[in-house]
C-alpha cells in the first residue's frame, strides 16, 4: 500500500491510495477553519492510511504485509508528518523535495512577493542573475557539472555580494533598488525587530521569480480580504505561525519510533529549488542527527540527498533519479542500505550529464586517475530558523 508518486504503482501490483488533504472543494476551505488545518497537516494523511489498510484486508483477507509512503513537495510534508506522528503508520518512506517548514516556507513566498512588487525583474535580469551564481560557485564543483548548475547552494554573505557584483557586471540593467532588492531575496525573511530568522532566503543559481506567490495559508489565517502586501512583519507573522505552525510543521527530530520500529526513510532536496529551498530541510537533517547524538545511527534508517541543479519543476541539473521505491523496499525488506546513487540530466533522451550523489554531507570530487568519488563534506552552513516561528506540534 502507498500513496500514488512519480511512477504508475497499480502495474507493478500495489495497492494505492491518495487523499485530497481535506481542502475540497478548493484552498480556501481552510479559511478560519481549524479542522481543514489539522487535515492538511497530519490528520488527513493518517486517516487514509487507516482507511486503506481497512480495504486491503477486507479484500484480500489479509493485512499488508509492508507498507510505503512516497509524497513529493506537500506529500513530502505529509511524508515527514508520518514519521514523526505515526511512525507505525509506514515501513517505509520517501519524502521530496519536503514542503515541511510549512508556516516559515509561506512567509518566505510573503517577504518574496512584497519585494517583487516593489522591485520586479525581467527575465533576462534573472537569467543573468542565475549564471552569476553558477559562474562564481564553478570553482567549487566537478568539472562534468561545473559552470552549470551549482550542487550545494550554502553560502556566505561574502558570497552573496560577490555573486550580485557578477551580476551587475553581466547585466548593466541592474540597479541599485535592484541590488537591495537581492540581497533581501538572498538573505530571506528576519523578523524587522529582532532580527530572528524566519526563514532563509533564495538559493543561489535558483530562479527568483518561482519563489514568490502561493499564499493561500495566509488566506487561511487572514481571510480572503486582506492585502497582503501591507502585512506587517513585525506582529502579523506571530498571528499567523500561533494559528497554523503546530498543525502544519513537521519540524519534530525525534524519530525514534520510527527508527525503532525498523522504518526507513529517504530524503531528498533540489539544490535549484527556490519553490521549496533545501537550507531548511538540510537544517532538519542536522536536528535528527543531533537529537540521536550520532550520524551513525541515523545513517541506520535515513538518508539525505541533494540534487545538484533540481528545481520544483522542470529542473535546469538533474532530472532523472533511479527508482526510490525501489531502493526503500530493498533497505526495509532485504536490509541493502542506500549509499550513492546515480543522477543525469536527459534532454531529448540523450543522456548530457551522469555523476554519483552521495548522501549528505558528503560531496561528489573527480579526478583523471580515479574518476568519481566521495569526499568529506561539512555539517550545517545554514543560518538555523528560530524556534518561535516554528512552534512545538499540536497533540
Amino acid at each position: 500500500i502507498r500513496p500514488y508518486i512519480f511512477i504508475d504503482p497499480i502495474k507493478r501490483g500495489y495497492a494505492t491510495i491518495s487523499t485530497d488533504m481535506g481542502t475540497a472543494p478548493d484552498p480556501d476551505s481552510g479559511i478560519g477553519n481549524i479542522e481543514v488545518w489539522k487535515d492538511f497537516g497530519y490528520r488527513s494523511t493518517h486517516l487514509m492510511t487507516v482507511a486503506g489498510k481497512q480495504i486491503v484486508e477486507t479484500y484480500y483477507g489479509k493485512p499488508p504485509v509492508y507498507s510505503y509512503f512516497c509524497g513529493r513537495s506537500t506529500g513530502g510534508q505529509q511524508a515527514l508528518q508520518e514519521a514523526q506522528r505515526y511512525p507505525d503508520d509506514y515501513d517505509g518512506i520517501l519524502s521530496a523535495l519536503p514542503g515541511h517548514c510549512r508556516t516559515p516556507l509561506h512567509i518566505y513566498f510573503l517577504w518574496n512577493s512584497q519585494i517583487f512588487q516593489e522591485c520586479p525583474f525581467s527575465e533576462e535580469q534573472e537569467d543573468n542573475i542565475i549564471a552569476a551564481a553558477n559562474e562564481y560557485m564553478a570553482g567549487r564543483e566537478p568539472p562534468q557539472i561545473a559552470g552549470k548548475m551549482i550542487s550545494d547552494p550554502r553560502c556566505t554573505p561574502a558570497d552573496i555580494e560577490a555573486v550580485i557584483d557578477l551580476a551587475v557586471q553581466k547585466d548593466p540593467t541592474l540597479s541599485d533598488k535592484h541590488i537591495a532588492a537581492l540581497r533581501k531575496l538572498f538573505d530571506g525573511p528576519r523578523h524587522p525587530r529582532t532580527h530572528e530568522r524566519i526563514f532563509n532566503g533564495i538559493p543561489l543559481g535558483c530562479s527568483i521569480d518561482k519563489a514568490r506567490g502561493n499564499l493561500y495559508t495566509l488566506r487561511w489565517v487572514f481571510g480572503p480580504n486582506k492585502d497582503f502586501m501591507d502585512i506587517d512583519f513585525n506582529k502579523d507573522i506571530d498571528t499567523y505561525t500561533s494559528a497554523l505552525g503546530s498543525y502544519l510543521n513537521a519540524e519534530d527530530p525525534d524519530l525514534s519510533a520510527f527508527k525503532k520500529r525498523g522504518g526507513k526513510l529517504i530524503m531528498y532536496s533540489g539544490s535549484a529549488d527556490s519553490r521549496v529551498p533545501c537550507h531548511a530541510t538540510l537544517d532538519y537533517y542536522d536536528r535528527v542527527i543531533e537529537h540521536l547524538a550520532s550520524y551513525e545511527k541515523v545513517r541506520e534508517f535515513f538518508n539525505y540527498y541533494i540534487i545538484p541543479g533540481m528545481s520544483h519543476g522542470a529542473s535546469p541539473g538533474i532530472n532523472n533519479l533511479p527508482d526510490f521505491l525501489d531502493m526503500i523496499v530493498a533497505w526495509r525488506e532485504n536490509g541493502i542500505a542506500p549509499d550513492a546513487i546515480m543522477g543525469r540530466r536527459i534532454v531529448d533522451g540523450e543522456v548530457k550529464t551522469e555523476i554519483p550523489i552521495y548522501p549528505y554531507p558528503m560531496k561528489t570530487t573527480w579526478n583523471r586517475d580515479s574518476g568519481f568519488k566521495a569526499m568529506e563534506g561539512a555539517f550545517g552552513g545554514v543560518e538555523r530558523i528560530a524556534s518561535r516561528f516554528s512552534p512545538a506540534p499540536a497533540p
